[in-house]
């Protein structure tokens, strides 16, 4: 016999399948030996009282063996016949278009300007290192794209369940961990995501497709309204309908597009800080006890939202366990970003702090810095995250060392005089981020913080650190495409994807619409 369950649970009782055993047993009047095993389905944690309780969905086997855990796979063709389609782009939107492309009998030929995941770790390790951005090859751009190397992180705002599971159960198939099926928060983790990300590669070439590394697009090929192709910077051409998801930190796309008058618009964006605090402290707030987590429970997450003088200021990308990673990609650049393993295991806790920025904002940007975009032009956010990251760079020490305050300080406008250790590899620079940042973003930083420091009492604290900047939470341009075609307004065969055309954010989003793209080529051939 086969029971589903929902239980609540105190962590310790929830920690390994035999305690879950006497568990089952209790609820179902059954005897211990009588329950053969217990699968988890789905698991939260439920902290919001000072009792900490994981609500589990379980599956119950009674008196007979579990079937063998599974689920949906793919069955991908050989393409190696089928008519060609260019994506431009191995991120996950690029990715997840190209295998859906397989499954509907077409032909991906993947253009990537980067390097493979393998290459890409040798150029990583040059920025900590020896403070060394190769603009082709970093933590924006490469097989993976940026999510690749800052955390692997599976979830997402959108209501499309069937879809996400899709996402998932690929991800899966490829070699992730089946627990992201059962994790309200699913993540598989820097260290194990580039495996993942390989497995995929090698499935599109068995198939037929090709995936051609070290390749920038350079130029698209038009005839009359239709993109019917590109040209890269080696010279090579490649013809098809293009898919194009080249990612957020893309920029000489949107100028490239934007210099060819096609129809782009600015977009919204967040911009603040890496904020980092010990792991141990945020364990002991989130779960309400001076023990923190202890030995059943997962490192502390949290997630902080409020309105400050009419714009939103919020956590993003939250890494418990983890590290603040340089993520500039190229050289008078300071950007950081977070990340975490699999196993969360760092003794640190960071996330982006941010604070709203709207494209009707860029005229009151301007004053505090000398950027020379128009207001009225669809770069205008871009100039202003890129004078941000430059500003970094020189109050950084003019090299990859990132300028950072402590957190209390910050809000009392005060320098700090030494910095806490941190898990920041290129070093940091103690630096008075208050008095050169835009007040703009200081002053709805401060206050939120006083927020979120009153709600969660220890938060606003000098043990935590401010490392500047995160600029990169999202594109600051849109390509605008038609809703029901997915084709650009004015260029057909042109299919802007992704977080890089504004149309995401995060793996799993841009993931989805990487196959919604995939699935509108098709339509027309």
């Amino acid at each position: 016999m086969i029971k589903e369950l929902q239980l609540r649970l105190l962590p310790e009782q929830a920690a390994n399948e035999d305690s879950l055993k006497q568990v089952v047993s209790r609820e179902l009047g059954e005897a211990v030996s009588a329950v053969t095993a217990v699968r988890v389905l789905k698991r939260s944690v439920d902290a919001r009282q000072r009792t900490i309780y994981l609500n589990l969905k379980v599956r119950v086997f009674l008196n007979e063996e579990p079937e063998e855990e599974e689920f949906p796979t793919v069955a991908y063709k050989d393409v190696s016949g089928g008519k060609p389609v260019v994506v431009v782009g191995a991120g996950p939107g690029g990715l997840f278009a190209a295998l859906r492309l397989i499954e509907l009998g077409l032909r991906p030929i993947v253009v990537e300007r980067g390097k493979d995941v393998h290459a890409r770790r040798k150029d990583i390790a040059l920025i900590s290192r020896e403070h060394t951005v190769d603009p082709e090859s970093n933590y924006c751009f490469g097989e993976g794209g940026a999510g690749a190397f800052s955390d692997g992180k599976l979830y997402t705002r959108s209501k499309k369940r069937g879809s996400v599971d899709k996402i998932l159960h690929v991800f899966c198939q490829f070699g992730a961990t089946p627990s992201i099926l059962v994790d309200a928060h699913p993540h598989i983790g820097t260290d194990k995501l580039p495996r993942v990300i390989e497995n995929m590669r090698h499935q599109i070439i068995r198939s037929g497709g090709e995936i051609h590394f070290e390749t920038r697009m350079d130029r698209l090929i038009r005839q009359g309204d239709e993109v019917i192709g590109i040209e890269t910077h080696n010279g090579k051409t490649f013809r098809g309908p293009v898919i194009l998801a080249t990612g957020h930190s893309a920029r000489d796309v949107y100028r490239y597009l934007y210099a060819q008058e096609i129809a782009i618009e600015a977009k919204g964006i967040a911009v603040g800080v890496r904020l980092e605090h010990p792991q141990q402290l945020i364990d002991q707030i989130q779960y309400h006890r001076k023990e923190g987590r202890g030995e059943f429970l997962p490192a502390a997450e949290y997630s902080f939202v409020t309105q400050a003088n009419g714009r939103g200021v919020y956590s993003f990308c939250m890494c418990p366990g983890g590290f603040v990673v340089p993520a500039a990609s190229d050289a008078r650049q300071v950007v950081v970003n977070g990340m975490s393993p699999s196993n969360r295991g760092s003794r640190w806790a960071n996330s982006g702090m941010v604070v709203e920025v709207r494209p009707e904002d860029y005229p009151v940007l301007m004053q505090y810095e000398a950027i020379e975009e128009p207001a009225d032009s669809p770069l205008a956010l871009m100039a202003f995250q890129e004078r941000l990251e430059e500003l970094c760079w020189l109050n950084g020490g003019q090299k990859q060392t990132a300028p950072a305050q402590r957190m209390l300080d910050f809000v009392q406008k005060k320098n700090s005089s030494d910095l806490p250790d941190s898990s920041y590899t290129p070093g940091l620079l103690a630096s008075p981020l208050h008095f050169w940042m835009p007040e703009f973003i200081t002053s709805r930083l401060r206050d939120g913080f006083r927020h979120f420091g009153n709600s969660s009492k220890g938060f606003l604290t000098n043990e935590a650190l401010m490392i500047g900047m995160e600029t990169r939470t999202s594109s600051p341009v849109r390509i605008l495409r038609d809703r029901e075609s997915f084709q650009h307004i004015h260029c057909k065969g042109l299919f802007p994807c992704g977080e890089g055309a504004g149309y995401a954010g995060g793996i799993v989003s841009a993931a989805i619409d990487g196959e919604r793209c995939a699935e509108a080529v098709s339509a027309i051939l």
